[in-house]
């Protein structure tokens, strides 16, 4: 079994990677909690506790400081069976489904951390970020149900557990949430000055401001002339309307995939049957933010919560199609989607005044890496 440090240093020496001190700080932690986990059981008794009762790790700092990195060599260190990596919107996805599959059943969160326990010792989840109150509610039960299994979480977030869902009205009901966060996860920031996806040359256009030759030359690479005769793509239950698409790849209006009603499930199951996605005609997405009554449903990520009712929320006329377009970058970058925007202004100018301002930096970050050879190289 090879620690996180030794997977790490020998990206540096094949210069794949460049030293960072305050990634090599966090990888003194996560190399003691490997530890912990793949100690022979009668080793691991409190006396040798590295965390002192803590029960996993919660990395947090800017977008492209290598929190990714870390979690994955973290997890790809594990012996088989030992940990489980998901982004965090399949977590709740799948909780949702299993939630409808344990109707009638007392106490289902119980149920489901007690099944999980049996399966893994520890869940790496990237990208932690709830901002929904019915989610938190649920992210919350589970949680304290997973720590009293001694189930272990390791978590990416660009926030600390103090300011998660610090921006919601009804952020008094969450406290109980980050108090339990915090109490038994080892937090730190990654504060390095440098974002790493702005680093390697951006030697492959994915990004164009109109329909001209290069993004033609795009369009010609991947279809053929039969492939622009369907019209749709069957997606849960769902048809959505579809320029072209192969057996591969896949060409989609932003109207079409982001501003009508669409789910985190969605761009998870377009991600699991295409390996090219193009998305076109994306407008400015700026606008003023203001208050508004929501209405909570299946497009907050609530499939089969039973949980629904009206909820004020400061969003622009914009933002929904933004949280949607936010949600399937995450989920194509996540798989390693290799994507095709086509917008009307720069990526610079593309959403600069709106709620989701902070969360709308990762994507500006990741849709840059995209433009680079290291993007489709897995660590």
């Amino acid at each position: 079994m090879t620690p996180p440090s030794e997977k790490y240093n020998s990206l540096i020496q094949q210069e794949i990677i460049s030293y960072d001190e305050s990634q090599q700080r966090s990888l003194v932690v996560l190399d003691r909690l490997f530890e912990k986990l793949t100690a022979p059981s009668h080793l691991t008794t409190q006396s040798v506790d590295p965390f002192s009762g803590s029960l996993g790790i919660y990395m947090w700092g800017q977008v492209g400081r290598g929190k990714t990195l870390l979690m994955n060599l973290f997890y790809q260190s594990l012996p088989e069976g030992v940990g489980k990596r998901l982004h965090f919107h399949h977590f709740m996805s799948d909780l949702h489904k299993e939630l409808n599959a344990t109707q009638g059943v007392s106490d289902p969160l119980k149920v489901i951390a007690k099944r999980l326990s049996k399966e893994v010792k520890v869940i790496c989840f990237d990208e932690f970020f709830v901002s929904d109150i019915a989610d938190a509610m649920l992210l919350g039960g589970i949680i304290r149900a997973l720590f009293e299994n001694k189930v272990f979480l390791v978590a990416t977030s660009n926030i600390p557990i103090t300011h998660l869902f610090q921006n919601q009205l009804q952020k008094e009901r969450f406290k109980p949430t980050i108090a339990l966060l915090s109490n038994y996860l080892y937090c730190f920031e990654l504060s390095g000055l440098v974002d790493y996806r702005y680093r390697f040359p951006l030697d492959q256009p994915v990004y164009f401001l109109d329909q001209g030759p290069e993004f033609q030359a795009v369009i010609s690479s991947l279809f053929m002339p039969d492939d622009f005769i369907a019209k749709d793509v069957y997606i849960n239950g769902r048809n959505i309307p579809v320029q072209a698409r192969s057996d591969v790849s896949v060409w989609f209006r932003f109207v079409d995939l982001c501003d009508s009603p669409r789910s985190p499930t969605d761009y998870i199951e377009i991600a699991k049957q295409y390996r090219h996605l193009i998305i076109s005609n994306i407008p400015e997405l700026s606008s003023e933010p203001y208050e508004r009554i929501k209405a909570r449903g299946v497009e907050d990520g609530a499939v089969g919560s039973g949980v629904t009712g009206a909820r004020k929320v400061n969003l622009g006329i914009n933002d929904d199609a933004v949280r949607r377009f936010i949600s399937l970058v995450d989920e194509c970058y996540d798989q390693r989607v290799v994507m095709y925007f086509q917008a009307t202004v720069l990526l610079d100018l593309l959403y600069c005044n709106g709620a989701l301002q902070f969360e709308f930096r990762r994507t500006l970050s990741r849709i840059t890496e995209m433009q680079t050879q290291s993007y489709l190289v897995k660590l």
